[in-house]
């Protein structure tokens, strides 16, 4: 697995949601292009906190997007 589909749990869908599905693979997508983008050695410390904080926000979104699909009434 790669960087992101670790940090959304990708692997996580008991309910098999397909709609749950696509919303972790873009979003495991998003956090790969970021943290591809904090690794290369020399990058200015403040790129790679900017970089590391957007990772951090796409995981949340990520998690409410799921919660949002999942929402029963």
């Amino acid at each position: 697995m790669s960087y992101g589909e670790q940090a959304v749990g990708l692997a996580f869908n008991p309910s098999g949601d397909p709609q749950v599905k696509r919303i972790k693979e873009l979003y495991a997508e998003i956090i790969d292009i970021c943290n591809d983008n904090r690794l290369p050695s020399g990058i200015l410390p403040e790129r790679e906190r900017l970089w590391s904080i957007a990772i951090k926000e796409a995981q949340g979104a990520q998690m409410w997007a799921v919660k949002a699909a999942t929402w029963r009434d």
